[in-house]
C-alpha cells in the first residue's frame, strides 16, 4: 500500500524521502510542472525589501542573482541580494539562502503570517519605513498580498516569476494503484494543485477510487477543493508545514485501521 504525492518536482524528491524513512510505500504524481517565467523590472523603483510566498520564485530568480551575464539586457542590476527578504516558511527561508540572500525573515507558513511579519517589522524597526516591497510572485495568487500590505500604506511592486503549469495525465503506476485499491492516502499541497490532480484523475477515469481514500492537506484552502468535489475524508494539517502533514497523515492511517 503507497502514499501518493502529489507534489511538483522537485520538492516531491525530499518529501518522499522524508516519507520512506517513516516506514511508507511511496508513489508521485507530480500534478503541475514549474516553468519560469522572464525578469523584467520596469518599476524604477528603490527596494526597501522583497516578499516570498514559494520557493519557486526563488528558483526562478535565482540564476539570474547568481550570475549576472544571464540577464536580459533591460534588467538593472537591482542589488536584491542585498535587501532583507520575507519567506513564507522554512523552505522557502532555506532556498533564498542558498540562493545567496544574508537577511532572511520567516514567517508562519502562509500569506497572512508573512503579511503581518512585514507589517511587524516595521514596528520593531527592522525595517526602517513603509517603504516599497518587490513580490515574487507566481502567475497565480490565492490571496491578494500586495493589496493588503498596500492598505497597511506599503507600496508594492508585483514581479510574476513563475508558472505552474497542469500536468494533464497521472503516472500508470499512480492509475494502476487506484484501480488495484493499492493507495492509501493522498497529500496535497496546494490548492491549484489539488485542483490538477483532480481534473487529471477524472480524465483518467479514477476520480471515484481517488476521492475514496484519505486525502491530507496543508490547509484548510487545499482541503476545501477536496470537498466540493466530493471526498469524504479530508484531513486538514494543524499548522502549514509537512511535519504537521505527516502527521495528520498518520492520524488518517490510524483512523482507518481502527
Amino acid at each position: 500500500m503507497s502514499i501518493l504525492v502529489t507534489r511538483p518536482h522537485p520538492d516531491n524528491e525530499a518529501t518522499a524521502d522524508n516519507l520512506r524513512a517513516r516506514g511508507h510505500v511511496v508513489l508521485l504524481a507530480p500534478v503541475l510542472k514549474f516553468e519560469p517565467v522572464a525578469f523584467h523590472d520596469e518599476s524604477e523603483a528603490n527596494y526597501s525589501a522583497i516578499i516570498v510566498t514559494s520557493a519557486n520564485a526563488i528558483r526562478a530568480v535565482a540564476p539570474l542573482l547568481q550570475d549576472p551575464g544571464l540577464q536580459d539586457p533591460g534588467l538593472k542590476d537591482l542589488g536584491l541580494l542585498k535587501l532583507p527578504l520575507f519567506a513564507v516558511g522554512e523552505h522557502t527561508a532555506t532556498a533564498a539562502r542558498d540562493a545567496g540572500f544574508g537577511e532572511v525573515i520567516i514567517a508562519g507558513g502562509d500569506a497572512a503570517s508573512l503579511r503581518d511579519k512585514v507589517i511587524q517589522s516595521v514596528r520593531e524597526k527592522v525595517l526602517k519605513k513603509k517603504g516599497t516591497l518587490l513580490y515574487l510572485a507566481g502567475a497565480d495568487l490565492s490571496r491578494d498580498l500586495g493589496g493588503e500590505l498596500g492598505a497597511e500604506g506599503f507600496s508594492v511592486v508585483t514581479q510574476t516569476t513563475y508558472r505552474m503549469a497542469p500536468v494533464k495525465i497521472l503516472p500508470r503506476d499512480v492509475c494502476d494503484g487506484f484501480a488495484a485499491h493499492g493507495i492509501r492516502a493522498v497529500l496535497h499541497y496546494s490548492r491549484r494543485s489539488a485542483r490538477a490532480f483532480l481534473e487529471a484523475a477524472r480524465d483518467e477515469g479514477v476520480e471515484i477510487s481517488a476521492l475514496a481514500i484519505p486525502q491530507c492537506c496543508l490547509s484548510e484552502t487545499v482541503a476545501a477543493v477536496l470537498r466540493d468535489a466530493g471526498a469524504s475524508q479530508v484531513l486538514v494539517a494543524a499548522s502549514p508545514d509537512e511535519n504537521a502533514l505527516f502527521g495528520t497523515l498518520e492520524r488518517a492511517l490510524r483512523t482507518r485501521l481502527a
